[in-house]
């Protein structure tokens, strides 16, 4: 069974940093898209970064472009995203998920919820201003 485990969420103030990790088990993790999503209370579940199997193609939402770095081990089966200059309006749940990366499909559709198959269960970013 797939299973998709984030971490290193928490509560930290405007300007901070936070490192967010996600480890995958049963999975082959080289051959999928892992994304980085986010949801606040009310709104829907917005892109943050992906980042291709390989490692060399990485995509990011504008809102994080330039604070956020999206990165991979694929020893180890972690995705981690670096978080810079923190804002309050980056408070959300931030979930961890795996898309089969497939060749014919465009990257730039990796933004989209429904391209993953697998997610984590979600770890909480709160931002004070």
């Amino acid at each position: 069974q797939v299973q998709l485990v984030e971490s290193g969420g928490g509560l930290v103030q405007a300007g901070d940093s936070l490192n967010l990790s996600c480890t995958a088990s049963e999975l082959t993790f080289g051959r999928y898209v892992m994304g980085w999503f986010r949801q606040a209370p009310k709104r829907g579940r917005e892109f943050v970064a992906s980042i291709g199997g390989g490692g060399g193609m990485k995509d990011y939402a504008d809102s994080v472009k330039g604070r956020f770095i999206i990165s991979r081990d694929n020893a180890n089966n972690m995705v981690n995203l670096q978080m810079s200059s923190l804002k309050p309006e980056d408070t959300a749940v931030y979930y961890c998920s795996a898309a089969t990366q497939r060749t014919y499909d465009s990257y730039s559709s990796y933004s989209r919820p429904s391209k993953y198959e697998f997610w984590g269960r979600g770890t909480q970013v709160t931002v004070s201003a």
